[in-house]
């Protein structure tokens, strides 16, 4: 805290992130399953992004796509998680007004480029299902990369202005967040000034990047269910469901608990609860999403004992 000169008025130049609990046998265990947990996640994710990069039959669209969700969950849970971690175990759990800032903002950043790659993941997988023979032809490298770079340009400007408004508003009262990280709802409920035209405008962004590419998936995925049942045989069918039935794993663990957090009414917020729903979005599904996609994903399993092979081999 630090005193405006001529004024008795305290402003805040960092936050307490509060956590989980403050029983210090209690966080230990914490630490030991967050640590767990990130290098799990961690170790998953680069192990996906290892294969495909390593097995040259994986170098398409589907993959390609795959190995920057895998990029992206790396870098989603690695903005919160090893904070946490020291958090649990030392006895300052202080971060900079800067800091908790550019938290906020990667953070909101990478979980907007998520929401829009899920979006960009049906579409190849509608094109696929639907327009098999002009795969390769609609879904070339440079649309690949122009659908992977304008939904990091999405997701990182939307952000900036998702920041800005929160981070912008006065904080002269309570400096302590019941939070494990610096998150949009937490850090706003400790401004000193009313937040509502605030709220409405980060709700605005917040449906803008959390509707719109739901509902790009659900047409998606309307389509792809009526080309799926316009296919004769059983085996058919089963096996261009299987080829969705993973993403649909990943978006339904993504979109169920980060809209609950983003799209409800601010009236609604509760604190313990919302970390609690975050965690899961956050850390967890960067842990199942290799795991979704390595159980399901054949290519990914024989491109995994082709690596073993040639390891045991040297």
């Amino acid at each position: 805290m630090w005193m405006i000169p001529g004024q008795n008025q305290s402003w805040v130049s960092e936050f307490i992130l509060l956590g989980f609990s403050s029983d210090p046998t209690t966080n230990s265990i914490l630490f030991t399953v967050f640590l767990l947990i990130y290098l799990c996640s961690v170790l998953g994710n680069g192990l996906i992004i290892l294969l495909i990069c390593m097995d040259t039959q994986l170098h398409t669209p589907m993959y390609f796509f795959l190995c920057i969700l895998a990029m992206l969950d790396m870098s989603y849970v690695t903005t919160t998680m090893p904070q946490m971690l020291v958090h649990l175990l030392a006895h300052s759990q202080t971060i900079s007004f800067a800091g908790c800032w550019l938290q906020m903002y990667v953070f909101s950043a990478l979980c907007m480029v998520e929401a829009t790659f899920y979006a960009v993941m049906a579409y190849d997988r509608y094109v696929a299902i639907c327009h098999p023979l002009r795969y390769t032809v609609i879904l070339n490298w440079a649309m690949c990369i122009w659908l992977a770079s304008g939904s990091c340009a999405c997701g990182f400007l939307f952000s900036l202005l998702h920041t800005y408004f929160t981070m912008s508003l006065p904080f002269c009262g309570s400096n302590k967040v019941n939070h494990y990280f610096c998150e949009s709802p937490a850090v706003r409920s400790l401004a000193c000034r009313n937040t509502h035209i605030i709220e409405m405008v980060d709700q605005i962004l917040n449906v803008l990047m959390g509707l719109t590419p739901i509902s790009l998936i659900v047409a998606s995925y309307v389509h792809i269910a009526k080309a799926i049942l316009k296919i004769k045989s059983t085996k058919g069918r089963c096996k261009s469901f299987s080829t969705c039935a993973s993403h649909l794993t990943v978006v339904f663990l993504f979109y169920g608990p980060s809209s609950y957090i983003y799209l409800k009414p601010n009236s609604s917020y509760s604190p313990e609860q919302d970390k609690k729903i975050t965690l899961f979005y956050n850390a967890f599904t960067a842990l199942l999403n290799p795991v979704v996609y390595s159980l399901r994903n054949k290519d990914i399993k024989r491109a995994f004992l082709k690596v073993m092979g040639h390891s045991k081999a040297g």
